[in-house]
């Protein structure tokens, strides 16, 4: 097992930037498959799934035969899903608590802000090499909270005969959606985004996926809204002298082993620290089932790096602004008040990273390549819009609508200013 050592922030932020270049030949093939959706609607999809998927579906839609093999999840496996939605809902429920409409009025003008959910939004959730029935749960959950009144999932089917995963049908079960198409990659942004004959248009798309999944929300940003540009899942861990270095390893591994993008990186200014983490990572390896993805992504994405102390680790982890953090350090309470930029932090040694991806509440669907330096973990903010609200009194009006006249003129715009001038003068509402 090899996993790169670097000696310097600098060499390890200019292999970080290259390996986040978007190549021109995704970018085209994204945006042929886009315009052959909007052409040719369910026949595209239906052969899309076929060339990219490996399997044909009768139906896009979740068929009965589907939702009938769902109910045999074992009731253990039901009970935990609800458990972990439960915990979902309770801290989303407190975001959205903090959310509500305003209005200040002042002789004779209202102004304030109107909260409204979205209507309609749709759900990618990931297929491929493992199965992701928490990702119904992060996506859905908050924009149930908010008050989205319609949201519709999108998966790729697996298999021979192209099936949903029954772990997907039953998260989905337990939350009440029971729209669902066996669809993936940027075929089914498109549908989302532009609508088909089987898939109604939506105002949002959220959920994580691949390359191409990614690219395509980005291609259809405007025509939508989105939640985020998903990279390749993150962790990175600032550790010092009291931390295990066994912990680090298997912490590492936990989003290693996701796919071979991702990233798995640990900074220290302890040097014994780095090096049993390196030894410790070739002895875990050799048991974990997923092993050849783990090491790909180590060998690949991967980096230990050492600094001269935990201040120029923190400006590091700063400038990265990882996806997931953990502060395995003495006083990570102290540390964490240093941090600027991180989708998520996890502290102490008894709190590894999928106490979030799974358990605690918060949502672990995080800014990644470096976006948690302006952007959050998905919330029921993303859910809802604010219409601002004026009203003003005819009283009011003639006391500031000198001065509005005035800038608009001042930005050349007549036609704004008049639209003033004429309620000033008494000609409102005469139809003359």
């Amino acid at each position: 097992m090899s996993i790169r050592r670097f000696n310097s922030a600098g060499e390890f932020l200019a292999q970080l930037q290259r390996s986040r270049e978007v190549s021109p030949e995704l970018v085209e093939t994204v945006r042929d498959i886009i315009a052959t959706v909007r052409k040719e609607g369910d026949e595209a999809l239906t052969e899309y799934t076929r060339r990219f998927d490996g399997v044909g579906r009768d139906s896009l839609a979740v068929t009965a035969e589907e939702w009938t093999e769902s109910s045999g999840v074992d009731q253990e496996t039901k009970d935990l899903l609800a458990e972990a939605a439960s915990n979902i809902r309770r801290f989303h429920e407190q975001e959205f608590s903090r959310l509500e409409s305003w209005r200040i009025e002042e002789e004779g003008a209202t102004v304030g802000q109107q909260l409204v959910p979205l209507q309609r939004v749709g759900v990618y959730v990931p297929g491929g090499t493992a199965a992701y029935p928490s990702s119904v749960l992060m996506n859905v959950i908050p924009a149930q909270v908010a008050g989205v009144e319609e949201i519709a999932i999108v998966t790729p089917p697996v298999g021979e005969t192209g099936y949903i995963n029954p772990m997907v049908l039953a998260a989905a079960e337990q939350l009440g959606i029971g729209e669902i198409y066996g669809v993936g990659g940027a075929q089914a942004v498109a549908a989302l985004a532009y609508g088909t004959e089987s898939i109604r248009r939506v105002q949002m798309i959220s959920g994580p996926g691949n390359k191409f999944v990614n690219e395509a929300k980005r291609q259809v940003f405007g025509q939508v809204g989105i939640d985020s540009l998903a990279g390749p899942s993150e962790i990175l861990i600032l550790a010092d002298v009291t931390a295990d270095p066994a912990l680090l390893a298997a912490d590492l591994l936990s989003q290693a082993e996701h796919d071979a993008d991702a990233r798995a990186v640990l900074i220290s200014p302890e040097k014994q620290v780095l090096d049993a983490t390196a030894a410790e990572l070739g002895e875990q390896l050799e048991t974990l089932p997923r092993r050849e993805i783990a090491e790909e992504s180590l060998r690949t994405g991967g980096g230990l790096i050492l600094v001269g102390d935990l201040n120029e680790g923190i400006a590091l982890t700063n400038e990265i602004a990882p996806e997931h953090l953990e502060l395995q350090v003495r006083d990570p309470e102290e540390t964490l008040k240093k941090i600027r930029a991180a989708g998520a932090a996890f502290l102490g040694k008894y709190t590894p990273e999928p106490v979030g991806d799974y358990w605690a509440g918060s949502n672990h669907i995080l800014p990644t390549g470096g976006s948690a330096r302006y952007a959050s973990a998905l919330s029921v903010h993303d859910f809802v819009r604010w219409t601002s609200t004026v009203y003003y009194t005819e009283a009011r009006l003639q006391k500031d609508g000198a001065k509005v006249s005035r800038f608009a003129r001042l930005e050349g715009l007549e036609a704004h200013a008049r639209a003033v001038d004429l309620r000033l003068k008494g000609k409102a509402g005469t139809g003359k």
